[in-house]
């Protein structure tokens, strides 16, 4: 069955025969399918009173396994936001009650984020529906499917330059 992309590519086809628009069958389903899972993931975070963000930072935090927490540095590489917007970010989470700053052991002049017990019960109690609502979002795939779908995006990734979490 024909999806939306087809029926560009097919116009395309039919109005410039002499250009390859081979790479919309790869670019236009990928850039449709981040705003269909971004729509979908968001729309899951709000049912469980969550922005994306303030997961994306719990989750962070979490999956650290750093008590003492992270700096913000570290919480601004692993988000890819703005130093302004992280502080934004851990201001909004504190105000909350989600997440805490205290003064770095090593370093006077810095502080650490870190999980609250009402963050990390929090983050502990979402991400199972997460990762269950992502399998629904998947349901359309085998598992065969999805085995040849994540080397196939992690060489494109790679080829990009999305080696660290930096």
């Amino acid at each position: 069955m024909p999806d939306a992309v087809d029926h560009i590519t097919a116009a395309w086809r039919d109005q410039r025969p002499d250009v390859d628009t081979s790479p919309m069958e790869i670019f236009g389903r990928l850039s449709r399918l981040g705003r269909l899972v971004d729509r979908e993931l968001t729309d899951f975070f709000r049912a469980e009173g969550l922005e994306r963000w303030e997961f994306d930072v719990l989750a962070t935090l979490r999956r650290s396994g750093n008590e003492s927490g992270l700096s913000a540095g570290a919480l601004n590489k692993a988000a890819m936001i703005t130093s302004g917007a992280i502080t934004n970010r851990i201001d909004r989470l504190t105000a909350k009650g989600w997440v805490d700053r205290v003064p770095d052991p090593n370093d006077r002049r810095a502080i650490r984020v870190h999980l609250t017990d009402t963050g990390r019960t929090l983050i502990d109690r979402i991400l199972p529906l997460h990762m269950a609502n992502e399998q629904r979002l998947l349901e359309a795939l085998s598992p065969t499917d999805r085995e040849t779908l994540i080397p196939l995006l992690r060489k494109f990734a790679e080829s990009l330059g999305d080696l660290t979490l930096d």
